[in-house]
């Protein structure tokens, strides 16, 4: 068995592959266009990926051979034990990405199944505060800010998804040190964070603002 190459978002790449040749099953006659589509969505996983061996290529391919809604669902459930997990974290590890936060509320660890976190994340209801964890580089970025719903649907800067979305605002350090001078940086992003990540195949615009706001 390989070991595991398959980060969430290329997952989630992959689901929306297979969601997209099922819907052209249903509605296209056309051989030659469903052939197009095949192709076209085995490509669109490939290049989700910087680098594959020729066994998993292969693997990924088998998409393009299928033909009902149980194939494609076994195949998916068939990825998993490929999935790479999101890298081991600790509370203290968390606590101390968010040193100066003494009354930081972190969720279960336990709980969370991390093969399907690209971002870890959590909201702090009473204090309306979002933070997030995402690794980078063999660390640990910890960001946190404001957030407050919008109670209305867009696309979320993270996933590039239409989903319920929140008004997000981290604070940076202004270009001018001083007591009363702040900046900060604003974004709307899934309310949701579960949904995001079920929802992100690609990690450009995450990676983006979280370098922008990393004090």
């Amino acid at each position: 068995m390989s070991k595991p190459f398959i980060r969430n978002h290329q997952y989630n790449v992959i689901k929306k592959q297979a969601e997209f040749i099922q819907n052209t099953l249903r509605n296209v006659a056309d051989r030659s266009v469903l052939e197009t589509v095949r192709y076209r969505s085995v490509t669109n996983i490939i290049e989700a990926f910087p680098y594959l061996t020729e066994n998993q290529q292969k693997m990924l391919e088998q998409i393009s051979t299928f033909e009902t809604a149980y194939d494609f669902q076994r195949y998916l459930t068939e990825l998993e034990p490929y999935l790479e997990s999101y890298p081991p974290i600790t509370l203290q590890q968390i606590q101390k990405l968010f040193s100066k936060n003494k009354k930081l509320k972190v969720p279960d660890l336990g709980s969370i199944d991390f093969r399907f976190v690209t971002y870890l994340s959590w909201v702090d209801i009473a204090a309306n505060r979002l933070f997030i964890v995402y690794p980078f580089e063999g660390q640990f970025i910890g960001i946190e800010g404001k957030i407050t719903p919008t109670n209305k649907k867009g696309y979320c800067l993270f996933c590039n998804r239409h989903h319920e979305l929140a008004f997000f605002l981290v604070k940076t350090k202004p270009a001018i040190p001083s007591p009363d001078n702040y900046a900060a940086i604003g974004q709307y992003v899934c309310m949701d964070n579960q949904v995001c990540n079920q929802s992100i195949t690609d990690t450009g615009s995450l990676e983006k603002f979280i370098l922008s706001v990393r004090k």
